[in-house]
């Protein structure tokens, strides 16, 4: 007991010198150099430097969602799919989408996938001098470039799905506990609930998707400034990790109304891009009509996108191009955990160099 108590005062006086030694130009993530080659209202789209020889494949645009930051896929030098896509000779790109405020209320899916990725797609297909551009859809992302590649099947070469929600009522399929909660609380919330909830800040704040998110995994969510914060403490290239995740966390931009209203009753309530009844500009998002190679990465322990809810992509598209890879670990793990960070970019990169 007494040497238990000696080390516990050791890392807690090992933790004290860290915080005390640590300043902000440490904790930085995304790091890997790029350089902003279009902006329009509060979009930005980057294309990343090289990191080794081009092996001249299609350009592939990194999509994140809007509820999270695309810095999840380069949070740190030794952990970044990023890294090791430009690693591998990628040609790259990622857009990100700004802060949303409440002058953007009335931003729809419609414009995001009609108005700013189409024009992304277009400016990186003029500069690279090809007809098509790769899609990698991350999360909410990734719904986005599923319904990219529906309605403009002509400008996809292929599109790498990763951890992507297609049928939202998957979940109840699968059954798993402690699975698919986010699933559960919209379906528990009627229409008006979401139009309440969003009229009254004109966005779906960051903050409210932060504390469900934080609800999912209670005791996680208790246990990680004691337990995991004193675990890395007395290792500063731990310590440097944790503090990187929770600045991640903590950058959780508000989600526009319109957009919002769509996310949550279109696509988690009625289920509309499954059974290929969710409209944009007019048009029916239908999944048959993707016809471009997929390749759809789910995470097999993922809490917040249920692997069924991915999965079930496999029926419905417009392509016999299809592969699915399932990789160890949870939503977050995918990109940072050690066992599938060894496996993700090598298996996206070789999978799209042999659709080229």
């Amino acid at each position: 007991m007494l040497a238990e108590v000696g080390e516990l005062g050791r890392r807690m006086s090992e933790g004290a010198r860290l915080f005390s030694e640590v300043r902000d130009a440490d904790v930085q993530i995304a790091t890997t150099p790029k350089d902003v080659v279009w902006r329009q209202d509060k979009v930005t789209l980057y294309r990343y430097r090289p990191l080794a020889e081009s092996k001249n494949l299609t350009p592939v645009l990194i999509v994140y969602g809007l509820i999270g930051r695309y810095t999840m896929a380069d949070l740190q030098e030794d952990r970044s799919l990023v890294r090791n896509l430009l690693n591998l000779g990628l040609d790259l790109y990622v857009v990100d989408w700004g802060n949303p405020s409440r002058a953007d209320r009335y931003v729809s899916i419609d414009d995001y996938v009609d108005g700013y990725l189409a024009d992304c797609v277009s400016f990186i297909a003029d500069a690279s001098n090809r007809e098509t551009v790769s899609l990698l859809g991350i999360c909410e992302g990734g719904v986005f470039t599923t319904c990219f590649a529906a309605l403009y099947p002509e400008r996809v070469n292929a599109m790498v799905l990763t951890i992507t929600p297609i049928d939202f009522h998957g979940d109840t399929r699968e059954s798993r506990a402690g699975h698919g909660f986010i699933n559960v609380w919209t379906r528990s919330l009627t229409h008006e609930d979401v139009d309440r909830l969003i009229e009254s800040q004109g966005s779906l704040p960051g903050a409210l998707m932060g504390s469900v998110f934080s609800m999912m995994t209670p005791m996680r969510t208790l246990t990680k400034y004691n337990l995991d914060l004193l675990d890395a403490l007395d290792d500063k290239k731990k310590f440097l990790n944790f503090l990187r995740m929770e600045k991640w966390i903590a950058d959780r931009p508000d989600h526009p109304g319109e957009a919002a209203k769509q996310w949550l009753k279109d696509l988690y309530q009625d289920n509309k891009l499954f059974e290929s009844r969710f409209e944009l500009g007019g048009r029916t998002v239908k999944l048959a009509d993707i016809t471009c190679p997929v390749l759809n990465v789910f995470a097999k322990d993922d809490h917040i996108i249920p692997p069924a809810t991915s999965q079930a992509l496999r029926d419905k598209v417009g392509t016999d191009d299809y592969t699915e890879l399932g990789l160890p670990g949870g939503h977050v793990g995918v990109f940072v955990g050690g066992r599938a960070q060894a496996l993700l970019g090598t298996g996206i990169a070789e999978w799209l160099e042999a659709r080229e």
